[in-house]
């Protein structure tokens, strides 16, 4: 039997929406970057992950990418998924 497809939404901290789906995947956990590159610009990331421990998995990562591009600063957020009715 399929999957019930669902509506999955993130807020973030400074009030950002972002909703995800119909989707049958068992997403929990939604992740933001938001980089700020060597000419003032910004550039955002974001996805989303089975648990927070993956989640959590992406910082790490995030610190060798600030490195290797040349970041001068990133905030990186993690907020845990709400199941909605409909988008």
């Amino acid at each position: 039997m399929a999957r019930k497809k669902r509506y999955l939404t993130a807020t973030m901290a400074d009030g950002y929406v972002k909703t995800i789906g119909p989707t049958a995947a068992p997403f929990t956990h939604f992740w933001r970057i938001v980089a700020v590159l060597e000419n003032g610009k910004t550039e955002v990331f974001w996805g989303h992950s089975k648990s927070a421990k993956e989640a959590t998995g992406k910082k790490a990562a995030t610190a060798e990418a600030a490195r290797k591009r040349g970041w001068t600063s990133f905030a990186f957020e993690i907020v845990e998924l709400r199941e909605e009715d409909s988008a």
